[in-house]
């Protein structure tokens, strides 16, 4: 079906009129609204959906039998919950998956009778997740979050983004569950993968470049475009003992210096339709029902307008887990009153509502201004005028550009850790090569990935790159788990005797070889979302998890080469692996083309430039560990060393570099000022290769605490073999500001240290005085 036209026929309701404002469009479609109408706009449907289908197929029966007022959204409907042998699991995770045709073929037969056979029309809004890809099969799947933000790309970032959208609109769906722009300062956190990593500026900005690929500029969409959510507000990603879920203990300084900014650059810089909770407590409350947070915070100081949907289950949890409220009825009144225009995945608490504004428990007000907000939304969509999946969707959808992007995002994530000058390989100067280790026969693609049409392990990869010219030989060497099943609950690690014969093969195998390419790291088991107790995620150590230290030492032991391929969605603490490898690769996990990207990468085809988008703790025990930390941390330990096992920014490359100590424009601005700060970087190797130039500031004397450094400024730039450049920042009043003792923002006048390099750890300093 095609777009409906933009001239209103006569006689046609104004909220039908394309050419009104969106406003006023509003304003005509809620005056025609009944208030079980309303409250059906701020409703969804997953579990639920078995309410309106016959097993697969959309029954439009059905549905004006259970929905006669109608409802405003579907979850994920590429999924199969709510149909006949449909998933169970919490979280989707472990849905079977309709094919591409059935969800087409879903979302349109749902838009038909929304439009065609409801009393006002309202076109259903579908979301899905879209993390590092569209969560549906066929789609492409891209490196994960924190190696992307490991790129410091920013129009890669973005270029990643648009095709996303594209695929998700492609099939209908017009509202992605993306981007995370939570700061990670905690590793045993499962969902640390799902981040951009420890900084609040480099999260903000890799959120900017996330929404303008996904939504584009402004608040209304174009073509194959989606309206993004911003995800999760706040604190999510330094819970408690390292648990999902787990309380944020964190001060409203702490959050006003690190873990506000990155959504409130996305605020203010995007268009960005939806603002998303986190399931967490700050200060005793739980966003979901913090006044504080989301009306006085995100809608008061930032001035957003959009939408702020809630996290699945996280509305009845205001009573089963946190137990602030006594009822599912008193979730729904808290949550609304903080400002939850929508409650997802199937709008439990808020399927209440009617009953309660009959009852005179919840103001009419309250229902109209969520109703308000997701009918905004569906306008700014462009829903009224064309709800429907494309026709070419399958064209659009995993293709050759999108995959060809797939293995240029792979070769950006992948950071070089150490490398005593064994690689990059030469194909065809070892007449074998044994790829061993758990994760190397694997496509691992991590968390919220769905079926991409194909994927390449490393195996794979560097069979394809040594094809005719070596010997490429296999060994398991260890299994990490017993099953491969993301979905399944409990999870059991493989059996240690077994793993113990595994190794005395992959030994055999590695004595008649000539270098050794070792894949280890984690599963999408051992390291994922605890989205509930019985389906758990964090961990309290960080090492490499069953006997994988055996299998390095028994390697290593061979005398062969170790070229280490860490493949995970955390930064693992594997002291090690790291003292004990001639090479070491931080792979991520790194997307669906990720085996070819690893193999360009070790054979020297592609020169390695990413950098660590957070900081490799050396044990546990030294948690949080991060770069910007204040003076007074980091004193030091009785038996340990305080450094971490790799600093925030470090990546090498198989290049050298010379980065120039950073020049000021002028050496004293005003308190409102700007100062534009020059570096030269030279690649003074002998090969191309990517370097990034990172800009911190410290402020030397202020009211109050400030951190030894903050990130500041980055740039990635490519230099041929002798090639120089100069970098160029602006740094403002936003980059020197603080939060004073009265909790105000203001730049103070002082001394700033304005530093520069490759990482946070190796810099060079100029002062700018701010007077």
């Amino acid at each position: 079906m095609g777009a409906a036209s933009a001239v209103a026929r006569p006689g046609t309701p104004l909220y039908k009129n394309a050419s009104a404002p969106i406003d006023l469009r509003v304003r005509d479609l809620m005056g025609r609204m009944t208030l079980e109408e309303k409250v059906g706009q701020i409703i969804a449907l997953w579990a639920t959906k078995a309410e309106i289908m016959d097993d697969l197929t959309f029954s439009p029966a059905k549905a004006s039998a259970a929905y006669p007022a109608g409802f405003g959204q579907i979850t994920r409907p590429s999924d199969r919950r709510g149909a006949p042998n449909g998933s169970t699991q919490a979280g989707g995770v472990g849905a079977r998956w309709r094919t591409p045709a059935d969800t087409v073929a879903f979302v349109n037969a749902v838009q038909r009778w929304a439009v065609e056979e409801t009393r006002l029309g309202i076109p259903v809004l579908f979301h899905e997740e879209s993390l590092h890809g569209y969560m549906a099969t066929d789609a492409t799947m891209f490196p994960m979050a924190i190696g992307l933000a490991g790129s410091f790309d920013r129009q890669l970032m973005q270029d990643v983004q648009s095709v996303v959208a594209r695929e998700v609109r492609a099939r209908g769906v017009h509202l992605a569950l993306s981007p995370v722009v939570d700061i990670a300062r905690d590793p045993r956190w499962g969902r640390i993968e799902e981040t951009f990593g420890e900084d609040p500026y480099l999260c903000g900005e890799m959120g900017v470049a996330a929404v303008l690929g996904l939504q584009g500029e402004g608040k209304e969409l174009g073509p194959g475009k989606v309206m993004a959510t911003l995800k999760h507000m706040t604190g999510h990603g330094q819970p408690q003992s390292g648990e999902n879920i787990a309380p944020a203990p964190i001060s409203q300084r702490d959050l006003r210096e690190n873990f506000f900014p990155p959504f409130r650059a996305v605020v203010k810089r995007t268009g960005i339709a939806a603002v998303m909770p986190s399931y967490n407590e700050i200060d005793g409350v739980p966003s979901h029902m913090n006044q504080w947070l989301l009306r006085d915070i995100l809608r008061g100081e930032w001035g957003f307008d959009g939408a702020v949907v809630s996290d699945y289950g996280a509305v009845p949890e205001l009573d089963t887990i946190h137990h602030v409220q006594p009822d599912l009825r008193a979730a729904a009144r808290a949550a609304l009153r903080a400002g939850m225009d929508c409650e997802l995945p199937d709008g439990l608490a808020y399927r209440t509502l009617v009953e309660q504004v009959r009852a005179g428990l919840v103001p009419p007000e309250a229902v109209d201004a969520a109703c308000k907000r997701m009918l905004t939304l569906k306008f700014r969509a462009g829903l009224f005028e064309n709800p429907w999946p494309q026709k070419d969707y399958d064209r659009l959808t995993g293709n050759a550009e999108a995959r060809a992007l797939a293995l240029r995002a792979a070769h950006r994530s992948i950071a070089l850790l150490k490398n005593d000058g064994v690689l990059p390989l030469k194909a065809g100067a070892q007449a074998k090569v044994a790829v061993i280790g758990p994760n190397a026969a694997v496509a691992r693609l991590g968390g919220y990935s769905s079926i991409p049409r194909e994927a390449v392990s490393l195996l794979e990869g560097i069979q394809a790159k040594l094809k005719g010219k070596a010997e490429v030989v296999h060994a398991q060497g260890v299994f990490i788990t017993q099953s491969e099943d993301r979905s399944v609950d409990e999870v059991l690690l493989a059996d240690p005797a077994k793993n113990r014969q595994l190794i005395a093969q992959a030994v055999d195998m590695a004595k008649g070889a000539d270098v050794v390419i070792l894949a280890i790291g984690d599963t999408e088991q051992t390291s994922r979302e605890g989205f509930a107790a019985n389906h758990l995620g964090d961990r309290t150590s960080l090492d490499l998890v069953g006997e994988q230290n055996d299998l390095f030492a028994a390697i290593k032991a061979t005398g062969k080469p170790v070229v280490v391929c860490a493949i995970n969605g955390r930064p693992p603490s594997y002291p090690s692996v790291a003292e004990g490898a001639n090479a070491l690769l931080e792979c991520w996990y790194p997307g669906q083309e990720g085996g070819t990207a690893m193999a360009d990468i070790l054979f020297g085809d592609v020169n390695p430039g990413a950098k660590l988008a957070v900081t490799v703790a050396r044990d546990a025990g030294q948690i949080p560990v991060f770069y910007n930390r204040k003076p007074s941390a980091r004193r030091g330990y009785v038996f340990e060393d305080i450094e971490p096992l790799f600093p925030f920014g470090f990546g090498l490359s198989y290049t050298r570099f010379e980065i120039g100590a950073p020049r000021l424009s002028a050496p004293r601005i005003g308190v409102g000022g700007e100062v534009t700060v020059e570096v030269d970087v030279r690649n003074v190797g002998d090969r191309a290769g990517d370097e990034v130039v990172q800009l911190y500031v410290h402020d030397r004397v202020a009211s109050v605490t400030r951190p030894i450094k903050e990130l500041k400024g980055f740039e990635r730039v490519t230099l041929a073999p002798g090639e120089s450049r100069t970098v160029r920042f602006t740094l403002g009043p936003d980059a020197f500001a603080l939060w004073n003792l009265d909790m105000q923002e203001v730049v103070e006048p002082g001394q700033f240290d304005i530093l520069a390099g490759p990482d946070s750890r190796a810099l060079q300093s100029v002062t700018l005085e701010i007077v």
